[in-house]
């Protein structure tokens, strides 16, 4: 059983220069022999050689303080330049000259910053959870990957969450001044209990999630309020998911875990304040700009909020002279959510860990403006990632000079359920590889979608259903492009369209079908198709061919209709031949037609 879904997108390609086997050589052939300008990178985010040269280091900005077990990992691999306190002006002028950049939450990387970068800045870390000071789509548009360090100070931010509510409720902070000012106020630093209270939890992701558990344990009643969290997860841990004003309206504690989105950004106003239970108390370790300071004001006069702990300000450092800060009903820290010694070193060591695989062409797995996999599926589907690319690669470069490519099937088999296999992944890569060849635009897995657009090249995604053991994420790939012209005619399937498949054998992607002909050939090195007559002496004549020029040839492969009759050869070679070596094989009288495509 198959079922399809499709990308939409629509413009005509560049157009690369065709090149048939039996037509006179010209002084285009070269152009024709080499569309793609870039060697294949095996892995979804590629990242290109420092302007230094191949063999250069890449360079990484630190923008903010970052433990030193993350610098050392860094060092390792990159040159790292820490400066600190750059004003927006001084990092658009760096950050030209670097590949990957690392903020905290105190950097906003702009718009201005990726334009700025020339296209060089290829990786952006933010050595933390919340992501609102990059600019995502920017990033995006401009293929530069952003990864962040979403597990490391999760437990240190709940912690210190659930530090600031008994601080509050039991008047630490305000009852610590009075004393060391010498005044003895028992009376007036009365509390409350925790115990039987009931905790709104708004937003319960991982640190929502980490309070909700330390709440539960400090016998406290909690529900949660968040549009896209499981319910079977909150029901685990004993929390109830409730609506927004159901979770002000009875709530005693508040406290605040979500983004700052444009739907979060001041999300507790005065109307909102207006519909919560008359002394309640707010949390805030998350981000200052969801709650609307001076409604707070507001609120905490009038009586209808008892108390603030707020570790986060819509301006950092707040003023001096804020009200907000001043009130005595406020206990304030400078954002110390993730200020522990753990945490700190363990945001340097992850980010700094997924700045380095990204440069390195590795998966990622923290990625926040592309496919979010899980790393045990990467893994899996590693292999499968690679021959998605360069069935896309080989797909393209059949394609004749005078046709635009538009539509292309992708159809992929395999035994498992839909739910259990995750194709953005693949999709992206057989983008990459089809529009690489033929522009000069750099493509990744962050920004295929949105390159695809801009080029108008739709996609549509079948899946074959397979009898059989799962055990394999996938049985083939098959990549069509339809309404074209090919190169070379023997790609073109009975249906009509330009058809490569392939399969992944022992680890390595094999291309397994050529428009109707089954073929096996190892997907390393580059390729020369060859439709020719089948009879006996053509794999020793085209090797001799080969074998005289230095070109090592790795695998070899013929598919034929039937014995005597037509045949294609697909051999697989570690260099590109010369110009003299392909009119060699293009004059043997049995060969009709034949292509050399570059991997």
């Amino acid at each position: 059983m198959a079922t399809s879904a499709s990308k939409a997108l629509r413009t005509p390609f560049l157009k690369t220069p065709s090149f048939s086997s039996k037509q006179p050589l010209t002084s285009a052939f070269s152009v024709a022999l080499g569309p793609s300008r870039r060697a294949v990178k095996p892995l979804v985010v590629v990242i290109s050689a420092a302007a230094g040269g191949l063999d250069a280091k890449p360079t990484v900005l630190v923008a903010e303080k970052l433990g030193e077990a993350g610098l050392e990992l860094l060092k390792e691999f990159a040159n790292v330049d820490c400066a600190y306190n750059l004003s927006p002006e001084e990092l658009c002028t760096k950050i030209s000259l670097c590949d990957a950049l690392i903020v905290r939450s105190g950097t906003k990387v702009s718009r201005e910053v990726f334009e700025s970068s020339g296209g060089r800045l290829k990786v952006v870390g933010r050595a933390g959870v919340g992501i609102d000071n990059v600019d995502l789509a920017a990033a995006t548009e401009h293929g530069c990957l952003v990864v962040n360090a979403p597990t490391a100070n999760t437990v240190a931010a709940a912690e210190h969450g659930i530090a600031l509510m008994a601080a509050m409720a039991r008047n630490v902070a305000q009852a610590d001044a009075s004393v060391k000012s010498g005044k003895w106020q028992r009376n007036k630093y009365v509390g409350v209990s925790l115990v039987g209270k009931t905790l709104a939890v708004m937003g319960f992701g991982k640190v929502g999630t980490e309070v909700a558990r330390r709440a539960k344990g400090l016998g406290m009643h909690v529900i949660a309020h968040d549009p896209y969290a499981p319910a079977d997860r909150a029901r685990a841990i004993g929390v109830e998911l409730v609506s927004f004003d159901e979770a002000i309206a009875t709530a005693d504690f508040i406290s605040l875990h979500m983004p700052l989105t444009p739907a979060t950004a001041k999300v507790l106003n005065d109307e909102t304040f207006a519909k919560m239970k008359k002394g309640v108390r707010i949390i805030n370790v998350a981000r200052g700009g969801v709650i609307d300071e001076e409604a707070l004001v507001r609120a905490l006069d009038a009586g209808i909020v008892a108390q603030a702990a707020l570790d986060v300000f819509t301006q950092e450092p707040p003023p001096q002279e804020s009200k907000l800060i001043q009130h005595e009903n406020v206990t304030a820290t400078p954002h110390l959510g993730a200020s522990t010694m753990e945490a700190q070193e363990g945001v340097a060591i992850e980010i700094a860990e997924a700045v380095v695989g990204a440069l390195k062409g590795e998966l990622a797995a923290t990625a926040v403006n592309a496919p979010m996999v899980p790393a045990e599926v990467l893994t899996e589907l590693k292999p499968y990632v690679v021959l998605a690319e360069k069935l896309g690669r080989l797909a393209v470069q059949l394609v004749a000079g005078g046709s635009g490519v538009k539509t292309v099937k992708v159809t992929y088999a395999s035994a498992r359920a839909t739910d259990d296999l995750d194709t953005r992944l693949l999709r992206a890569m057989i983008t990459k590889g089809i529009i690489e060849p033929i522009s000069s635009v750099f493509v990744n897995l962050v920004n295929a979608d949105f390159t695809a657009k801009q080029r108008g090249l739709r996609i549509t995604e079948e899946r074959i259903g397979l009898d059989g053991s799962p055990e394999n994420p996938l049985d083939f790939i098959q990549v069509q492009i339809a309404n074209v012209e090919s190169k070379f005619a023997s790609a073109i399937s009975d249906s009509g369209e330009i058809k490569v498949e392939g399969r992944v054998k022992d680890g390595i992607p094999h291309l397994t079908k050529v428009g109707s002909f089954e073929v096996d050939v190892s997907l390393e090195g580059s390729i020369i198709l060859c439709r020719q007559v089948d009879q006996p002496g053509m794999i020793g004549r085209v090797g001799s061919i080969l074998g005289e020029e230095n070109v090592n040839v790795s695998f070899m492969s013929v598919g034929r209709i039937a014995p005597r009759k037509q045949a294609v050869m697909a051999i697989g070679v570690d260099d590109q031949p010369s110009k003299q070596a392909l009119k060699r094989i293009g004059e043997v009288p049995a060969i009709e037609e034949f292509v050399f495509l570059k991997l």
